[in-house]
């Protein structure tokens, strides 16, 4: 959403992995942006303007005089901006730029910027340590721009440290964030996602049909608006947040204690997990065996903490407290009832069960009713849309 029909400048230089933006444009382009490259020199010993031009649907801009217009192409372009990065940055290009030098398309280009420009570094891992290039780099982020770290392994030189270009979804990632306004700057935020699972033996489990999408989507947008987010996550198949402390649990009670144990620190508390509201009251050490004349299975249960209401319980007035509520009929009476059953500030509440909302859907569609009697409908959207709504709604409350 941060990046749709946004004016993007992508640098590229003339490493072994200028191959890797080629899909971070193929992803810039998925995502709405508008992107111009520019390449320097040697970038095109490695990657042809032609893929570039293709996929971006613009003209790579690599000499400064390549036709009539060329001496202003590069301000047009520098004023047009509203992020530029360069991926790879080569320890040459980041020297060039460390200084002002401006003797090609790209850092002449980046000297009349004045959009965020970020840096992604790109080298041997001799060369990325070496005292020289960490001054150049020291002082690119002392004037304002944004430096991502290299990751660390195995690079094309067979050294092996850190040096190698981030993949082009994480860049991406942080490219999001840093056009995403930071109205969450200095907040904790404490979230729980996905199902618990309850063991009946070693092998057998009560759970749900919860994926965790929407507790993950809301980690997300709060990480990018500046918050310090804590997720507190049961079992899912989804990939960590960028930025964001994952725990993970299992059972609901190791998810109570989790929970419980970072309330003190946290802001605002949105409690997405779908937890099992049963247990086994005797789970087995060994796996239940079938017997000959077995005509079925009993199993006695017992009722889990509502980690709901013990939050509600302890939280202060300080605090903004959110909970969800899956329903499958009477969705608005369900909620009205555990806002005030549960101490809750906020409710978000959602017919399980359809195609395009609820578990497993990457769409949701979400009534918010709050402790004051109002409410505000989120129509059906993607999961992550939902998540940033969900969040303005919350600060508008908390002012």
């Amino acid at each position: 959403m941060e990046l749709e029909h946004k004016h993007i400048l992508l640098g590229v230089t003339g490493g072994i992995a200028a191959y890797k933006a080629v899909e971070l444009l193929r992803l810039l382009k998925k995502a709405g942006a508008d992107v111009t490259v520019i390449m320097t020199e040697s970038a095109k010993k490695f990657v042809g303007i032609t893929t570039f031009e293709v996929l971006s649907e613009n003209q790579v801009l690599s000499d400064l005089y390549f036709d009539t217009d060329a001496s202003v192409k590069h301000i047009e372009l520098a004023q047009k901006a509203d992020l530029a990065v360069i991926a790879p940055a080569t320890a040459n290009t980041i020297a060039k730029l460390a200084v002002g030098l401006a003797d090609n398309a790209l850092t002449t280009t980046l000297l009349a910027v004045t959009c965020p420009v970020m840096v992604c570094p790109s080298m041997n891992t001799d060369m990325y340590q070496n005292i020289r290039v960490q001054r150049n780099l020291d002082i690119l982020e002392k004037d304002g721009w944004h430096i991502l770290d290299p990751d660390s392994g195995v690079l094309a030189c067979k050294t092996t440290g850190a040096g190698r270009l981030p993949e082009p979804w994480f860049i991406l990632d942080r490219m999001e964030a840093l056009l995403t306004r930071k109205d969450l700057n200095g907040k904790r935020v404490l979230i729980s996602a996905g199902p618990t699972i309850e063991a009946i033996d070693p092998v057998r489990y009560i759970s749900n049909h919860s994926s965790g999408k929407m507790g993950y989507a809301i980690a997300k947008a709060a990480e990018k608006r500046g918050a310090l987010v804590t997720l507190v996550s049961g079992p899912v198949h989804l990939e960590s947040p960028v930025g964001v402390t994952r725990i993970s649990v299992e059972s609901c009670d190791e998810m109570a204690a989790r929970m419980m144990e970072h309330l003190p620190d946290a802001d605002i508390i949105i409690k997405v997990a779908a937890v099992a509201d049963y247990k086994p009251v005797d789970p087995k050490a060994g796996k239940i065996k079938k017997k000959e004349g077995d005509t079925g299975l009993t199993l006695n249960l017992v009722e889990n903490p509502d980690i709901l209401r013990l939050i509600g319980e302890k939280k202060t007035k300080n605090q903004f407290l959110v909970g969800f509520a899956a329903e499958t009929e009477d969705l608005e009476k369900n909620a009205v009832l555990k806002i005030k059953k549960k101490n809750l500030d906020m409710i978000a509440a959602n017919l399980v069960g359809t195609e395009h909302s609820g578990f497993k859907a990457d769409t949701n569609k979400v009534k918010l009713i709050f402790r004051d009697g109002s409410s505000s409908d989120i129509p059906l959207m993607k999961k992550e849309q939902v998540a940033d709504l969900l969040i303005t709604h919350i600060l508008e409350k908390m002012r």
